[in-house]
């Protein structure tokens, strides 16, 4: 991959980088607000004083943050390929990522076909 192509590909993967630490921080203090409610409940860890059930609430925060962390991981595994020199090739079959996957999945680590395969 041309230099300057990778100095593209960089540069998107460190604003989803940022992006993902930012979607993490907003939900570990999401998490750490349903748990002061909780707290603030007596005990009750069903419901806040709206009668919002704390641990929905809890799960739907719990699994945003996860997302974001998989993400984060996502793309700092990108990232390492980028340095590697095999970003853009597919860990599957080794052959070439195209482009226009990368635009829009910047850290895809298969191509189309290996990963419709692995969805079966």
């Amino acid at each position: 991959m041309p230099k300057s192509r990778e100095d593209q590909f960089r540069a998107l993967l460190a604003e989803q980088r940022e992006e993902a630490l930012r979607a993490l921080a907003a939900a570990q203090a999401s998490l750490a607000m349903v748990a002061e409610a909780r707290d603030q409940a007596g005990g009750d860890d069903e419901h806040d004083p709206e009668g919002v059930p704390l641990s929905r609430e809890w799960a739907r925060v719990d699994a945003a943050a996860t997302e974001a962390r998989a993400r984060l991981d996502e793309v700092d595994a990108a990232l390492l390929r980028l340095e590697t020199g095999t970003y853009g090739v597919c860990r599957s079959c080794a052959g070439a990522i195209p482009i226009e996957r990368l635009r829009i999945r910047p850290y895809a680590d298969v191509c189309v076909p290996c990963g419709s395969r692995s969805r079966r």
